[in-house]
């Protein structure tokens, strides 16, 4: 199994490579970035790209790693008991599989997302260690050892949000996905505005880099948000002069709603436009 990207997700070569070195180790492959440069997307379009189903697992704060494996629904159980239903002696009925095993099942090789793990409790990765380490687990209540068939391409993304334990680390493949520079910017708007008149390309992007340069910004604005706003721009019908005037280039950005998400960053952006007319 070979990834070299997909029609409707530009990758690099860097990117590439390291999710065949994944495959090659038999390795989870942690993906890091800013939000908005596909972390997420990654899976879908690798398991798009190489012909695998895909089991997608997004974390919650209150997600447990169990909750990949399997539930046992106790509840439902001491409720049918109560009510004389026949299928209680069966505890298998109320045996939930979770992602994990559904993978593990799977008769080829399959894609496995975990998603945003670093928003999940500190222990969560290292409750995962031997499972994806080993690809099984036991089942304590049937007393079922439930193995891969075909091991699975694991991929885990993560916002930084907490760090991950070291022995966590060890056992994944690590990959930092660098925000696009203006020419694979334009290969990613190209995929999703392939008639898009350059004119406006290049003034939208030249506000857009502008603003992320903001020093202080709160939220610098991200590829899907430079989307959202060219998609605006487009049914607005904006016409790139709009962008290219002086008097534009001294005001707030039109539409900016959608590239920035906070009235920190707007406020911040005011006092600057203010600062540049005061000193002319």
């Amino acid at each position: 199994m070979r990834f070299s990207g997909s029609a409707s997700y530009v990758t690099t070569r860097d990117l590439n490579l390291a999710v065949n070195a994944a495959i090659t180790l038999q390795r989870p492959l942690l993906i890091k970035g800013e939000p908005g440069t596909g972390k997420t997307m990654l899976a879908e379009e690798v398991a798009a790209a190489l012909g695998l189903p895909l089991f997608q697992w997004h974390i919650k704060s209150t997600t447990k790693a169990q909750q990949g494996l399997y539930e046992y629904d106790a509840v439902s159980r001491l409720r049918d008991s109560q009510l004389g239903e026949a299928k209680v002696a069966d505890i298998g009925s109320y045996i939930v599989k979770g992602v994990l095993w559904q993978a593990f099942e799977c008769e080829t090789a399959s894609v496995v997302l975990i998603d945003e793990i670093d928003k999940a409790d500190i222990e969560f990765p290292n409750d995962l260690l031997r499972e994806l380490d080993r690809m099984e687990f036991s089942v304590y209540e049937t007393r079922q050892m439930v193995r891969a068939r075909q091991r699975p391409v694991v991929v885990i993304t993560s916002n930084n949000e907490k760090e991950l334990p070291d022995a966590f680390l060890r056992r994944c493949f690590f990959h930092y996905i660098r925000f696009p520079d203006r020419e694979t910017m334009k290969s990613i708007v190209d995929v999703h505005f392939p008639g898009l008149k350059p004119a406006l390309l290049r003034e939208a992007l030249e506000v857009f880099f502008e603003l992320r340069e903001i020093p202080g910004l709160k939220k610098k604005p991200s590829t899907s948000e430079l989307l959202d706003w060219l998609k605006l721009l487009l049914a607005e019908d904006i016409p790139p002069e709009v962008l290219r005037s002086k008097e534009q280039k001294a005001a707030i950005p039109p539409l900016h709603g959608a590239l920035l998400k906070n009235e920190q960053d707007v406020h911040l952006f005011e006092r600057l436009i203010f600062m540049a007319r005061h000193n002319r």
